[in-house]
């Protein structure tokens, strides 16, 4: 994964690379420029598959306190590197496994509410690619999921730098996942 921050504070580009030496090729997906480089308070799982048509979906989960459209995040672990912490959320929040890659796509920031306040909190965000769904998780009761496709997704979620990385997903091939 690169990242590359235009001068002039444009929007930066986070290219993945699939393929072998010989076919490379280059996936694109739009993050704010100063997201390459401040660390991340949390971690979160964009948790995908793909359909038998080829089409991507995207799973969301509803926030516990207000019930809006999310994706599976948390506190960062110390005893974890950050995907699998990632990973872990996707199990307790949404009861979902599968296979995370070790690198974040990009990262997005929104506004935590809490007892001492509203402060900003910005997420590192993994890819997931779904394999696994269970019928049984940690915060089942405590939240709902449900499959989107990635445009309407990139509707239901009120964060705008998630919604770019929500529709970044929609370029990427089975087979780069």
């Amino acid at each position: 994964m690169t990242c590359i921050t235009p001068a002039g504070g444009a929007e930066a580009l986070v290219f993945a690379i699939s393929g072998t030496n010989h076919t490379r090729k280059a996936e694109t997906i739009a993050v704010g420029a100063e997201e390459c480089e401040m660390k991340a308070d949390q971690v979160g799982a964009l948790c995908v598959r793909h359909r038998d048509n080829g089409d991507c979906q995207v799973l969301l989960i509803t926030s516990r306190d207000t019930g809006r459209w999310v994706i599976p995040k948390g506190w960062r672990a110390k005893r974890m590197k950050d995907h699998e912490a990632a990973a872990r959320e996707a199990a307790e929040e949404a009861g979902v496994s599968g296979k995370v890659k070790s690198k974040p796509i990009g990262n997005y920031s929104y506004a935590k509410t809490g007892d001492s306040g509203t402060r900003s909190v910005r997420v590192a965000v993994f890819l997931l690619l779904v394999r696994r769904e269970s019928n049984r998780w940690p915060e089942q009761r405590e939240r709902r999921r449900a499959w989107f496709d990635v445009r309407k997704a990139v509707e239901e979620v009120g964060e705008r730098q998630l919604r770019k990385l929500i529709k970044g997903v929609e370029r990427l091939s089975a087979a780069s996942i």
